[in-house]
This record gives C-alpha cells, sequence and structure tokens, in this order.
C-alpha cells in the first residue's frame, strides 16, 4: 500500500466495484453510456486527490448525485422535497456550512446540493472544527465541481461569492449571499461567518415551508 492509501491496482478495483453498482442503479433510467460518461467525468474530478483511498467514496457519492439531479431535471425521477443548492468558489467554506446547516435544520423537508467553481483540495479545517462545535460532522463531505445538471435540478440556487459562474436557468429562484470567505481565516472569525449562515438558512427554511 502506497502512502496515498491504495495501490493503483488497488484503486482500480475499487473504481471497478463503484461503476458496477452505480450502473445497477441507474440502468432503467439512463442509457449505459449517460452513465459511464458520469463515472468517467468523476474519476477525472478526482483524479488528483491526494489520499486515493477516498477517491472510490467520492466517485461513487459525486455520481450518484449528479444522476440523481439528472433526472430530476429530466422528469425521470421524481423530486419529493424542495431542492436547494449553495455554491461559492471553492465549496470548501460557506457553501458547505450551509448545506450541512439546512440539512440539519430541514430535518428531511429540503434535499440540499453544494457545489464550487473551482473546487479546492479539502474543506477548511476551521470549517470543519466550527460545525463540530455544534455537533455537525462533514469530515465525509469533499469540494465538488459545479454542474450543468445540479443547477437544472435545484428549485432554489444560492450563491455565495461566485461571481457569474453560476448559469441561469427561467423558473428558479436566484439568492446571493453576501458573507465574509472563511479562506485563511481562524476558528474565532469563521464562528461568526456560520453564525449568519445559520440565521439565513433558518429563515430560509421557513419560507420553503
Amino acid at each position: 500500500m502506497s502512502q496515498s492509501g491504495l495501490t493503483d491496482t488497488e484503486l482500480q478495483y475499487h473504481l471497478k466495484v463503484v461503476s458496477v453498482r452505480v450502473m445497477d442503479e441507474f440502468a432503467g433510467t439512463f442509457a449505459l453510456e449517460t452513465i459511464q460518461r458520469f463515472l468517467d467525468e468523476s474519476k477525472d474530478s478526482f483524479a488528483d486527490v491526494r489520499v486515493k483511498s477516498f477517491v472510490p467514496i467520492m466517485v461513487e457519492k459525486f455520481t450518484r448525485e449528479r444522476l440523481r439531479a439528472l433526472g430530476q431535471a429530466e422528469g425521470s425521477m421524481v423530486k419529493d422535497v424542495p431542492e436547494v443548492l449553495f455554491v461559492c468558489t471553492h465549496n470548501a467554506g460557506r457553501s458547505q456550512m450551509a448545506a450541512a446547516l439546512l440539512h440539519h435544520h430541514a430535518g428531511g423537508r429540503v434535499h440540499v446540493r453544494s457545489a464550487g467553481s473551482q473546487p479546492a483540495d479539502e474543506l477548511n479545517p476551521a470549517v470543519v472544527e466550527s460545525l463540530a462545535e455544534l455537533g455537525l460532522d462533514v469530515g465525509k463531505e469533499f469540494p465538488k465541481p459545479l454542474t450543468d445538471e445540479v443547477v437544472r435540478a435545484a428549485d432554489v440556487v444560492i450563491t455565495m461569492g461566485c461571481g457569474d459562474a453560476c448559469p441561469v436557468y427561467p423558473g428558479k429562484r436566484y439568492l446571493d449571499w453576501d458573507l465574509d470567505d472563511p479562506a485563511g481565516q481562524d476558528l474565532d472569525a469563521v464562528r461568526p461567518i456560520r453564525d449568519e449562515i445559520d440565521r439565513r438558512v433558518r429563515a430560509l427554511i421557513d419560507e420553503l415551508s
């Protein structure tokens, strides 16, 4: 085993297992070529991750989310609850905090996704710690690139300092939350950002309800 967690042979084996699982789940909804394309794009997105043992989990989770979003956007999969998408530049701070807090407070009444226009390699450690103070564990989350289908599937798209990177579709609600960037900040500086996001998330839930 390498320092990155898996040998190349082991990595390819686990990725093949992931591919089989995802193919089995979505074969009745999408063409196999579509599923394979999404799997390949996910593998490319996380090809440079340092700890290779995380890659199969990331590929599987990201591919599943993208395919579900595509199904919702095209009408082949039902949306049971409103879909909210948070977008920031790196998907390592503000959008991750917002997603975790909305998921926590909504209690299943809202489905939430997050993405970044230029995703970072990992979550901001101060952000992870600030959420842990509230009992929220985001240790298994990771920055994800912004893709077209997650925007199309969303009912509400909330941007946080990512400029014009997010495509605009008619019939969706777009909000821009002007918030300080936690990048490079210590825990004391991140807490007020977290608390302001928490306030806005609670208000959003009331509106959606």
